[in-house]
């Protein structure tokens, strides 16, 4: 995966400009920091915005409920990144927020005086629980021009002599370019920072933690045992965020799953000798005492292996927790530049540490590029791509949108297989089809149309082949040679957006003449499989006749030839298919 440059940043604030086009750049620019860093709901980031005249630069206020935490952005975007000093005032201002929103009710008052009513009132809030809620407040100054150092620390000390739980982060320059590479890698919004818990030795001692430093790769790590009780503490105050470079979501009742379970209820002192661990990759790594306890602080965690064993930890509701399990943090520095070491070795740290539940080559591919870009797309059109391997409930229960449909990714590689492919590669089975000779056909843009026409048209074909056993062998070939009739009427946007509505909608003036189209190639199909499967001893079965290559060259002799008799019936019913499209396009 590649760092992200400027042209991307300069294409994602495009799109989101395409659906709000009345922001400004700078306000486009925080929608999409909203997105890339603090909630993954864009109408919630939308409606969090208040930049304008009269803001006195305070460009968003979020409210988290869940965290308990308000955020308050300020936001300079300029074209060229890390070009532009920013103004020392400009970053002391929202800095003194802390002070202003914690401080006396005079003083809150005075402020207020010049402010438009909308941003008093988000503001008025966010004082209203900061100092009566125990709310606390993260204030980030984003931009893509440079701050310097000494800057960055005055206004950091600033707003924590706010009189309230505050901390202010600066994003600038090359940050922003490391914030943007991790949400297109879909790791957004990411977990900012937590604290693990080491557990303690015998008699409170400090627990025992092997620390490696390597000097030729500046990478370090820790290994040490966190109590049940301090992982199920770790996902309740992250989410299922934690787990964003994983390469599979949780997968439920599996074997393994079952075998933690019954080993957490009946002989949890042994858990950590039976368990293959976790393993957490971050920014950032400090070891400190905080009220008595042994603290590693680690800055952009992710846990890249051991999500069924927290997910399995943290669901237990036992009143003793006596479980502990074997923790493996690692600090891989990153630089703007940097990120195509950085990804290369999560990659294989993934592929070398995941084994107790079988990796598949589909899911190496679940956090690629062009699979994160297909699941935002997919969701503008109320569509939930299943790019992991998870149960549905799990993506239903973490889906913050209504979907109308959920698709996996397996369903759309075949679907575009059969179509463009040779079929016999679907029947080779749907695995192979995220091996690297062929993925990149087989997912070749992020444009959704091109994808939903092909797979609407596979669902279409398989509903015609049910209740037909032998039918479910000839599918691939059927829609093979349905899409090269169909597909060349589909290259238009307006006529690719009109079958996948009418698809959706299941209008009867599509679909019926679509599924009897398919209907006449499924008996030509079977036709064609009982003329050349031969005689005998030496016949062929219809399972073995329909994994044969370049059958669809055969096919397309056999289907021009005078013993096809299902030609003018196929013929009637796709010319009834295409006359509805093009009426209603």
């Amino acid at each position: 995966m590649q760092a992200a440059t400027e042209k991307d940043l300069s294409r994602e604030l495009a799109d989101l400009g395409e659906r709000y086009p009345k922001l400004a750049d700078d306000d486009l620019f925080v929608l999409w920091f909203l997105r890339a860093c603090v909630t993954e709901d864009e109408q919630q980031a939308v409606g969090a915005l208040t930049g304008g005249k009269g803001d006195k630069s305070v460009d968003a206020v979020f409210i988290d409920g869940e965290t308990k935490t308000v955020v308050v952005v300020q936001g300079k975007y300029r074209q060229s990144v890390g070009v532009g000093g920013e103004n020392r005032a400009d970053v002391l201002q929202l800095a003194q927020l802390a002070g202003i929103l914690g401080g006396e009710s005079a003083d809150f008052r005075g402020y207020c005086k010049s402010l438009r009513p909308e941003v008093e009132t988000a503001l008025t809030d966010a004082r209203h629980r900061l100092t009566k809620r125990d709310y606390k407040l993260r204030l980030y100054y984003v931009t893509t021009g440079r701050c310097s150092d000494s800057l960055c620390e005055e206004a950091r000390s600033t707003a924590k002599r706010g009189g309230i739980p505050a901390a202010l982060e600066v994003l600038q320059g090359k940050q922003i370019l490391l914030l943007l590479t991790d949400y297109l890698d879909g790791v957004a919004p990411p977990v900012p920072s937590l604290e693990l818990e080491i557990e303690a030795g015998k008699a409170g001692s400090s627990g025992a933690v092997l620390q490696r430093y390597d000097h030729k790769t500046d990478i370090e790590s820790w290994v040490f045992s966190m109590t049940e009780a301090a992982v199920s503490e770790m996902y309740k105050e992250a989410g299922i965020r934690l787990f964003a470079r994983n390469v599979r979501g949780f997968l439920g009742s599996t074997e393994i799953n079952r075998g933690m379970e019954s080993t957490l209820n009946s002989e949890p002192a042994y858990f950590w000798y039976y368990n293959n661990g976790i393993t957490i990759i971050c920014d950032e790594a400090e070891r400190k005492g905080r009220d008595g306890r042994d603290i590693l602080h680690v800055t952009n965690p992710q846990v890249i292996n051991g999500q069924q064993t927290t997910r399995t930890l943290a669901a237990q509701d036992r009143s003793s927790l006596v479980a502990s399990v074997l923790v493996r943090v690692i600090r891989v520095p990153r630089s703007a530049g940097s990120d195509d070491r950085f990804e290369a070795l999560v990659s294989k740290l993934v592929g070398a540490t995941n084994w107790q539940n079988a990796i598949r080559a589909s899911d190496l591919m679940s956090n690629d590029r062009r699979q994160i870009e297909i699941e935002r797309q997919f969701r503008k059109l109320g569509y939930m791509y299943l790019r992991k391997r998870q149960t549905r409930s799990e993506a239903r229960r973490f889906s913050r949108t209504h979907h109308h449909f959920m698709v996996k990714k397996e369903e759309l590689a075949q679907a575009v297989a059969a179509c463009d492919l040779d079929p016999v590669l679907v029947r080779e089975g749907k695995e192979g089809l995220f091996e690297e000779r062929l993925y990149g056909r087989v997912f070749p843009t992020g444009d959704p149309l091109y994808y939903l026409c092909r797979y609407w048209l596979m669902r279409e074909v398989s509903f015609a082949a049910r209740g037909f056993p032998e039918r479910a062998y000839a599918k691939w070939l059927v829609l093979n040679f349905l899409w090269s009739r169909l597909g060349t009427g589909l290259r238009g946007r307006s006529s690719m957006e009109t079958f996948r509505l009418a698809c959706e909608r299941q209008r009867s003036n599509v679909v019926v003449p679509l599924n009897r189209a398919a209907d006449a190639l499924f008996r030509a199909a079977l036709a064609f499989f009982r003329a050349r499967r031969g005689k005998g001893e030496t016949a062929m079965d219809v399972s073995s006749f329909f994994k044969r290559k370049k059958l669809d060259h055969d096919f397309l002799r056999y289907w021009g030839g005078k013993a096809n008799s299902h030609r003018r019936v196929f013929k009637k019913h796709l010319d009834k298919l295409e006359e509805a499209l093009r009426s209603s396009s």
